[in-house]
């Protein structure tokens, strides 16, 4: 499972803009995530952007004061290339249909189509990828709209809503009135396939009652049966509960929100898991094991190390898919 963050994004155009054509003077966006993608473009190479349908239109965006008294009208500026950019491509259907629609307006201009990233270094129909990144993969900014949600189990407490205050964490009154009125952080498009949680079985009803005032869809919901919060502390079941459903269901992520739990699950259930604390995707076996090791280094250093290993895994999977074909 691959996992690519804003700023994976960012970096990813900055370090390929030689992969785009050096006359380019317009960036289109492919709506939605496109248009993340060609801001980021056209802000790099500080040149004016616009989404598809401005451009059949012959309108910019406004560009405010970056760009000085640059008109909005794509006449006026008569661009020399324009390139039009989406986030992703995985089936290209969608750049398919818009490369059609735009070659059916005949526009007068030079017009290439790419994507940030692709399964592929070449994928039709776009004339460049930036960065091959395969599928399985989930970005940052879909998230909760990807379809994978339909395939992951999700923590509660820390990624649907808040997590609870040391004093609402009372396991009484207190407690009770944060599960009924806690407030949602996102809310997710789809319906989710697991939600597993270290809740206590008896909050069931206020949980169920919470999810279901906030619109989140979901399949089975997943709480840890014990007496009480000094039960589930002694016994320190909060990862190990989480690790044996994921393991035992047929879903391909977990969304945790605090990344120690992350690590234990990940290495129990021998599955990749989302941290949403650290916002990075954290894999069984060797991964684990640095990232608990680098827990006292400075963040500088750890950043880099998360980079070279991931740099590693991604290499181990491309040296098992050559032995496996």
């Amino acid at each position: 499972m691959q996992y690519r963050t804003f700023q994976d994004l960012n970096t990813a155009v900055l370090r390929h803009l030689h992969k785009l054509p050096p006359d380019t003077d317009l960036v289109v966006g492919i709506p939605r995530s496109g248009l993340l993608a060609a801001c980021l473009g056209s802000l790099h190479l500080n040149v004016p952007m616009t989404d598809v349908q401005g451009l059949l239109e012959g309108r910019l965006l406004s560009s405010g004061r970056r760009l000085g008294k640059a008109s909005d009208s794509l006449e006026a500026l008569g661009p020399r290339h324009v390139v039009v950019l989406d986030d992703s491509i995985q089936s290209g259907s969608s750049m398919r249909l818009v490369r059609e629609q735009i070659e059916a307006a005949s526009l007068p201009w030079n017009i290439s189509y790419g994507a940030v990233f692709g399964n592929a270094a070449r994928m039709e129909p776009a004339d460049f990828i930036l960065e091959v990144c395969p599928a399985p993969r989930i970005f940052e900014w879909n998230l909760y709209c990807d379809y994978m949600l339909t395939r992951s189990c999700f923590d509660i407490d820390g990624v649907l809503c808040r997590d609870p205050s040391p004093e609402e964490n009372d396991d009484g009154p207190r407690y009770r009135a944060f599960l009924e009125n806690a407030e949602p952080l996102l809310i997710p498009r789809r319906p989710i396939a697991h939600l597993v949680t270290s809740r206590l079985e008896k909050y069931r009803k206020p949980t169920e009652a919470w999810l279901a005032r906030h619109g989140v869809r979901h399949g089975k919901l997943h709480m840890l049966d014990l007496p009480d919060k000094a039960t589930r502390i002694r016994l320190r079941a909060h990862a190990s509960f989480k690790a044996s459903v994921y393991r035992d269901t047929d879903t391909h992520l977990f969304v945790e929100s605090a990344t120690r739990q992350a690590l234990e699950i990940a290495q129990h259930a021998g599955k990749p898991v989302l941290s949403i604390e650290s916002n990075e995707m954290i894999y069984p076996g060797l991964r684990p094991m640095l990232q608990s090791a680098l827990s006292n280094v400075p963040s500088v250093v750890r950043r880099r190390a998360r980079l070279a290993t991931s740099r590693l895994g991604r290499m181990l999977m491309r040296v098992a898919c050559a032995k496996a074909t």
